[in-house]
């Protein structure tokens, strides 16, 4: 209600405050965009600069420079460099997941996984996207020490869609049932991640080992049930 004066008198207490709540909620969605949009464009710079130089050495003054903002922009978004190689790591892995999902739809548990493997083990080839996931490799030592949870919680999508492709096999009774699935899957992700950052650190100590044809046969060796 307006008062004589122009101010709005208050609110009693139980009445009705909804227009309130509208435009606070309005408020919070717009800012909550805004601050997406900034840090994503923050995120992307970073991507095109690791997929340029092949390092993580660039400086937070570098990346503002070239995205064209300022360090006080950066620091609201993002506390160090090291917290934005994390978001950066979590986009790459949640839009390749994104990906995979769609190529493995319609796929036997098997043939879905086989795609999985030749998509993260392949990814050490010369392109610019694999180039990046080369780079990132990189980080994921001290990353996995230094912050094991944020660490798991970037390969959280990749582990869900790997889990479910195991339960529906062990369902299904096409893989072996005397691992139980969270354990298998667990050690299928270690295999083939572990297989890949390894792949993407040795050089040319390990030229021609990324196969994902032989990575694949000996993933399956292990998924399906022994022969008696």
């Amino acid at each position: 209600m307006v008062r004589s004066d122009g101010e709005i008198a208050g609110t009693p207490d139980g009445a009705d405050t909804s227009w309130r709540d509208r435009a606070l909620e309005r408020s919070l969605k717009a800012a909550r965009a805004k601050a997406m949009t900034r840090s994503r464009r923050y995120i992307v710079t970073a991507s095109q600069m690791l997929q340029e130089s092949g390092r993580t050495d660039f400086t937070v003054h570098e990346l503002v420079q070239r995205s064209r903002t300022s360090l006080r922009s950066f620091y609201q978004y993002f506390a160090n460099k090291e917290e934005l190689l994390l978001a950066l790591l979590e986009e790459t892995i949640a839009d390749s997941v994104a990906q995979w999902r769609e190529e493995i739809e319609g796929e036997d548990v098997l043939g879905g996984l086989r795609v999985l493997v030749h998509r993260i083990y392949g990814s050490t080839g010369n392109d610019p996207w694999n180039r990046l996931n080369r780079v990132l490799a990189s980080y994921h030592a001290g990353l996995a020490q230094q912050e094991p949870k944020a660490y798991l919680g970037a390969f959280a999508p990749l582990v869900a869609v790997i889990r479910e492709l195991i339960e529906r096999g062990a369902e299904e009774g096409v893989l072996r049932s005397d691992i139980p699935p969270g354990q298998l899957t667990s050690v299928f992700v270690e295999m083939v991640v572990g297989a890949t950052v390894m792949s993407a650190l040795g050089g040319p100590r390990f030229s021609g080992a990324s196969d994902p044809d032989r990575m694949w046969e000996f993933c399956r060796s292990g998924l399906v049930t022994p022969a008696p």
